[in-house]
């Protein structure tokens, strides 16, 4: 039957009451109604093709009704057009917007507002050419002299701004111009308008296209800076955050346009950041940071630091309604919210040289002006330097010298104005930090729980100098009292002390290293108390503060006496949380530090450990595939981190877990994970991968096709970037599968080259240091057991290849790369030539090569080249070396004396592939492939 045009669509009467009813008990907090049984019977009606038109009726003309239900049909008709607007009747979807463009300006201001929220979703889905009629409806509505109707249009308006900006800065068939030109005009307009609600959504919608800046808004700059000067004094405090929250924007993407006004804007911005809105100063406050983060000319902010640093320690306070203050008086005893288990993620493990880094200076968990502040002070500290510590030091001493209950906030914003600046001014501090440690370790038993929390958190700022100090006695004295200290405050009563002396323990922990292992037994005990009597969110804490003594002290942890401590408390935690508890998570990565740091002596709690990670990964995909079955949702995380863990003990035992892998299915579960489209699975899956192959590969050569298969896939992508991480690992685990099964891995060297290549080649365009090292590492692998089939191709990369090879530390994995390159020079010493002087750097980048042999096969090269190369082409090559890497290059003895006889000679020119060629009575040396 064919769809009756949209104008004649009408509601019919029993299905409008149905709905209205439904969506009456829905919103009704006193209604004893089974709201899941109403939310389905409304997803049953959604089956239905005009259900969305009885929704847009209701929200528009059911004026019996009240706003409450007409909202709610409109939120509903929001939600449903996300998933079902593309597929409507095109009958259906002029319905709906014939009936949105009058709500544009409906009496009240909660049914104009979502109207506006549905337009900005049509247009996300339908584009803005698709819908003509809006255009001029906003505009006929912003023309209007009706507060009502200008209000629904620029909310509308605003919305789309905000969500899809790009729409209006598009070519629009039937416009002589694009709508964002046509608009801005008006908008610049609304911000003289005496209507505060106006001057906040025009001056809202034209700030989304800073970062964009069309043609329209570049041509109009200077009347824009003219109106948000005129509006930096707004009475509205919505008004004036907008204005600088477009200052900053400017500043951090279009600077030159504020240059001529630089010094007002700054004033402006310095007096604003004292402004009686906290939300105004807060976005005030951001400008120090963009203008540093923009790396912009520090002199022009040189003038306003002695009236800026007050400014900032003084909203470094708490506030009195900040929510620290209440969360503060928390006692230990009283159990976790689920609200303040903050939500954690798990990082993949990564090999290679880039790390992600934890922000471990997240010391409130709210953004607010206090915090902004501070991250501001540290930021100008790092580009003004000691510079700042004339007007900051008098203003801190004043606030710490401050005596009394009622100048604790004071205090306690003076300790963490010291820590902000730990970093950038630690060069004026250093005179005397030793007295500033000495008078912060007194605080850690300050009666104000948040000046405890801060002195944790500041003493951490100052670790590495307190561990460096404590090679002398004095030093070794502070520093004992520090961590005494801190193992004093991870018992403290108050929640939020306990969660900053944690982590600051943990900073601790990471500089002193084996400096911690007199004091071993005693933080073992601590944390293992703490560990007793912490709630769930510290719990995760203390597991970090475990991991990372672990991974700081290494294998003076494998100790009876100290593994007696440590282990009980955790294996009982272990055994009292089940397969799909999330609070597993942080114990999984604890156990992975533990296992790494104690190799074999891990071995007696391995195979539990082993099984039960085993067991966590089978469950997750049978709950992926089925979740019903399995009993609880699938949660990917749970398999990275047991993957992770799996690697830890592949780490720590080495060949010590072949038997364990020997009785599992982990051959085949691993392979799925590297098959697995999630991208922190399958980093961590070729993670494991490639430590099996180290410790263990005859269990993976049953399925090593397959391995080869997908790892290859992830180096040949058009989604590299996006995969990054996984690529890096999958390279690394082809290169440790390479120098394991030898020529088995030949089938796939000529699709892993031609994937290895480009990347050496663009790593400038990819900007990851680690996949770059990987590719080079494994591409120098490849042409160690292959050599025959890689050295054809060299001079297509030797120059790329022997760049990245100059960057790579010396380790294991360089000595195997450049094995693979004496390897090819052996069979193809032409294919190097052009890249001759590259290769010298990269030999030259060794600072110690451990392995005399090859140390003797790069002397071999070398030599093999310059008696090669004649008539003063070996001196031209080094010519075009600098002096400290000809300098470098003379370990290998390039210097020496001649060749003494020809049998000498002979060794050398073989590595090149020349051949003894008898005539007459004499030999001569010729190369066949090249010369």
């Amino acid at each position: 039957m064919e769809a009756p045009p949209a104008a004649a669509w009408q509601p019919q009467e029993e299905g409008f009451r149905e709905i209205c009813g439904l969506l009456e008990h829905q919103i009704s907090p006193t209604s004893t109604a089974d709201k899941s049984q109403i939310w389905q019977q409304l997803q049953h009606f959604s089956q239905f093709p005009d259900f969305n038109n009885y929704l847009a009726f209701i929200l528009s003309r059911a004026e019996g009704k009240s706003v409450e239900i007409r909202q709610a049909a409109g939120l509903l008709l929001k939600n449903n057009l996300r998933n079902a607007y593309k597929t409507m009747t095109p009958a259906n979807q002029q319905y709906i917007k014939s009936e949105l463009l009058p709500c544009l300006g409906a009496a009240d201001r909660h049914l104009r507002s979502t109207a506006g929220t549905i337009i900005s979703v049509i247009v996300q889905l339908g584009g803005i050419s698709g819908w003509p009629e809006l255009l001029q409806a906003v505009i006929t509505c912003l023309d209007s002299n009706d507060l009502n109707h200008m209000e629904g249009a620029m909310d509308a308006l605003s919305k789309i701004c905000e969500d899809i900006p790009q729409v209006l800065d598009t070519d629009v068939p039937g416009l002589s111009d694009r709508p964002i030109k046509i608009f801005l005009p008006r908008l610049f307009q609304f911000f003289q308008s005496p209507h505060t609600s106006l001057r906040k959504l025009a001056l809202g919608s034209v700030n989304q296209y800073i970062m964009l800046m069309p043609a329209a808004l570049y041509e109009s700059m200077n009347q824009y800076l003219q109106s948000l000067f005129a509006l930096a004094n707004d009475q509205a405090a919505e008004v004036r955050k907008l204005v600088c929250a477009a200052f900053v924007q400017l500043i951090e993407v279009q600077p030159s346009f504020l240059e001529p006004h630089l010094r007002s804007v700054a004033e402006y911005i310095l007096q604003v950041n004292k402004d009686g809105d906290d939300e105004v100063a807060l976005e005030a406050c951001e400008f120090w940071s963009a203008y540093c983060d923009a790396q912009l000319p520090p002199e022009n902010l040189r003038e306003f630091l002695p009236r800026l640093i007050p400014v900032l320690l003084s909203n470094m306070a708490y506030a009195d309604d900040d929510e620290s203050l209440a969360e503060a008086e928390e006692d230990e005893s009283l159990p976790d919210r689920d609200q303040d288990l903050k939500p954690r993620f798990h990082t993949s493990r990564f090999h290679g040289s880039d790390s992600a880094e934890d922000d471990d200076d997240d010391i409130v968990n709210v953004w607010n002006l206090r915090k902004c502040s501070a991250a501001a002070l540290d930021i100008l500290s790092n580009v003004f330097g000691d510079e700042i510590l004339p007007t900051l030091m008098p203003v801190v001493q004043a606030k710490l010298s401050a005596s009394g209950d009622e100048s604790w906030k004071d205090r306690e914003a003076a300790v963490l104005a010291l820590g902000a600046v730990a970093e950038g001014c630690i060069n004026g501090l250093h005179p005397n930090l030793s007295q500033m440690v000495g008078f912060l370790i007194p605080l850690l038993d300050d009666k104000f729980p948040l000046i405890r929390s801060i002195s944790c958190w500041t003493i951490s700022r100052f670790s590495k100098y307190i561990v460096q100090e404590s090679g002398h006695q004095k030093g070794y004295e502070q520093f004992d009292k520090v961590l005494m200290g801190l193992l004093r405050r991870i018992l403290d009563s108050n929640k939020r002390v306990q969660e900053a002396a944690c982590s600051a323990l943990a900073t601790v922990e990471e500089e002193a290293a084996e400096e911690l292992t007199p004091r071993l037994e005693i933080i073992l005990q601590h944390l293992m108390c703490a560990l007793g009597k912490y709630q769930r969110r510290n719990l995760r804490i203390v597991y970090d503060a475990i991991g990372t003594l672990a991974d700081a002290v290494g294998a003076e942890l494998n100790q009876p006496a100290y593994l007696e401590i440590l282990m009980p408390p955790l294996i009982a935690k272990w055994q009292q949380l089940s397969n799909s508890d999330k609070d597993l998570f942080p114990l999984l990565e604890c156990f992975t530090s533990i296992a790494q740091a104690l190799g074999a002596g891990f071995s007696q709690f391995a195979e539990p450990v082993f099984q039960r990670c085993i067991a966590i990964i089978h469950s997750q995909q049978l709950a992926k595939a089925d979740p019903v079955a399995a009993g609880f949702p699938y949660d990917k995380e749970f398999i990275v981190c047991s993957l992770d863990l799996l690697s830890g003990l592949a780490e720590g035992l080495g060949s010590g877990i072949e038997s364990l892998v020997s009785q599992s299915n982990l051959r085949d579960l691993l392979l799925q994970c590297c098959m697995d489209d999630a991208y922190d699975i399958g980093q961590s899956a070729f993670a494991l991968l490639g430590d099996l192959a180290r410790v263990c590969t005859v269990h993976l050569h049953p399925r090593l096709p397959e391995f080869l298969d997908v790892a290859v896939k992830q180096l040949n992508t058009p989604k590299l970037k996006e995969t990054i991480s996984v690529a890096n690992n999958a390279c690394w685990a082809i290169g440790e599968l390479a120098v394991k099964v030898r020529q088995e891995i030949s089938p796939v060297v000529m699709t892993v080259m031609s994937c290895l290549v480009p990347i050496l080649q663009h790593s400038e365009e990819l900007n990851n240091k680690s996949l770059t090292e990987n590719s080079a590492i494994t591409l120098g692998r490849l042409a160690w057991v292959c050599p025959e089939l890689v050295s054809p191709h060299m001079e297509h990369f030797m120059q790329s290849w022997c760049i990245a090879l100059s960057m790579i530390h010396d380790d294991i994995e360089k000595e195997d790369a450049f094995r693979g390159l004496c390897a090819m020079v052996r069979i193809n010493p032409s294919g190097a030539l052009s890249s001759l002087v590259f290769m010298c750097k990269a030999i030259a980048s060794w600072h110690e090569i451990r392995s005399p042999e090859l140390h003797n096969e790069v002397c071999q090269v070398l030599h093999g080249y310059k008696q090669m190369l004649r008539n003063g082409a070996w001196d031209q090559c080094m010519s075009a070396l600098e002096p400290p890497v000809k300098e470098k290059l003379l370990k290998y003895q390039l210097e020496a004396a001649p060749l003494q006889n020809l049998e000498q000679i002979g060794r050398v020119l073989a590595v090149f592939g020349f051949r003894k060629w008898r005539y007459g009575g004499g030999v001569k040396w010729c190369n066949f492939p090249s010369f």
